[in-house]
This record gives structure tokens, sequence and C-alpha cells, in this order.
């Protein structure tokens, strides 16, 4: 008989979120029915954690979340963070000339900042949907005074494009840094060790759950690790292909309450 689920992990965007990046009350309450139950509930998402912050007071969670793809676990309402691994200084000074010298428009996510070197629709849309603040700024000065590194950089163009600059990243920068994508137009990098798989194992190990015991559900390329190393993984009605090729259970999508149905089916009953 399978263990019963005690922590669910959640990708945000296309996935908890609608649309419109609001959560729906049927979504609402079935993550409160299983906050009752004594189910943790979090966030795995590639977002920043100021951009998460009110999502998590909305629900109530008190349970650390998974920020930058993985690169990031932290106690969202007090702030406190309980791990972080970075991009080193040097390898992202390097990559941001390098994407600066081809006019590949990127943010640069450090502690909780969202740096562009100049605006465009890309920064204004993002900045939008994630309600944050994306800071203008010489990227690499205000690298030169940073010591350790940054969470993530993110790339952003046509889909098209992302597949071309991925196969130029993975030839000059192999083994130094990971590339994923939450989106078709979004290349994201991050340390090559980070993953929302390895950050959710750590989770879960500091809470004393079992990985039977873990239910995580996603929609794209970046949710893969985790959604493989839950004892049972959900793709959304809405994700890519080879997410639902590896998932165990296939819910609705994000329009259709998909998270709440997961919920309701594999934790409430």
């Amino acid at each position: 008989m399978p263990l019963p689920i005690r922590l669910v992990a959640m990708d945000m965007d296309d996935t908890l979120l609608m649309d419109d990046w609001t959560i729906s009350e049927r979504t609402i309450n079935a993550i409160r029915q299983a906050q009752k139950k004594g189910v943790y509930v979090t966030f795995a998402t590639g977002r920043a954690t100021t951009s998460v912050r009110p999502y998590a007071e909305q629900l109530g969670l008190n349970v650390p979340v998974i920020t930058y793809n993985g690169a990031k676990i932290q106690e969202v309402l007090s702030g406190e963070i309980l791990y972080r691994k970075v991009i080193p200084i040097a390898t992202a000074k390097d990559i941001s000339a390098w994407l600066l010298a081809q006019d590949i428009h990127f943010h640069v996510y450090l502690k909780d900042h969202i740096f562009v070197e100049k605006m465009n629709e890309w920064s204004r849309q993002y900045a939008r949907a994630t309600r944050v603040p994306v800071e203008e700024i010489d990227l690499i000065e205000r690298l030169s005074t940073e010591q350790e590194g940054v969470e993530k950089i993110l790339l952003m163009g046509e889909p098209e494009m992302t597949i071309l600059w991925n196969e130029k990243i993975h030839q000059r920068y192999e083994g130094k840094v990971r590339s994923t994508k939450s989106k078709p137009h979004f290349l994201e990098l991050i340390h090559p060790s980070v993953s929302k798989g390895t950050a959710l194992a750590s989770l879960a190990e500091r809470l004393g759950v079992k990985r039977e015991e873990v239910m995580a559900i996603g929609d794209s390329l970046n949710d893969i690790e985790m959604i493989r190393y839950a004892g049972l993984g959900v793709a959304m009605g809405n994700a890519r292909t080879e997410v639902k090729e590896i998932a165990d259970k296939i819910t609705a999508t994000n329009q259709e309450d998909g998270v709440a149905q997961a919920i309701e089916e594999y934790v409430l009953r």
C-alpha cells in the first residue's frame, strides 16, 4: 500500500497559476485542506523569492520554498536562507560579457534583485508577469562588486534563438553552468549541480519526509528532475510532452484547476 503524501511541491507558472497569474479559489481551498491535514505544501519555481512572497502570504505557507530552479531554499515569510548555490562570479561575469557582445537580451538574478543592461519589451513584460521590478544597470560594473556569484542568468528571445544560444553556451561553458527551460522563449542558466529535484530532495530530508511521501507537480523542462524524484510525479494537462512522458500521473491544465484536482485525488482522498 502506498504511503500517504506528506509534502506537495508545485511549480508556479502554467501550473499553480492560471494564465492571469492568479490562483483559483478551488486550488486555494484544496491547498488549505491539505495544510489542515498536516501536509507540507511548497513552491518549486524558477522565480525570484521576491516574486513568490505574495503568493506564499496568500496561502499561508510556513514551509521553505524552492526558488531560482533550485538554487535557493528559503523561509519565504521570515527571509531565512537555508540553502544557496550560485554561479561563481568569475563565470557569471564571463558569460555576461559574452552575452552583451552577442547582443543577447538577458537578466541577472542576484540576491533577490533582477538586473538588466538595458530594458526592452521582454523585460517590461517579465516585470508585469512577476510583479517584481527589473533594474537597469551596468551589469559588468555591478558584478565586479560581487564576491560570491549569481543565482541565475535568464536569456530571453524567440524559441528558435534560445535553442541556438543553448548550443553555443554548452560549447563555451560545458561543466560550468547548467541550462534549463521554463518557457519556450526563456533559456535559464544555473550552477551545474542545481535543479528543482536536488533542492526538493534536500527539503524533504530537512522535513523528515520520505521520497515516497512527496508529490511534485509541474509542466515544463525545469520540472523534470523534481517529477522524477517525487514518489508521485504529476504533469499538468498543458505540460510539455517530455514532462508527461516521465510523470506517474497527468492532471488537468492550469486553467482547469489541475493542481486542485491532483491534491483532491492524491492527498485529500
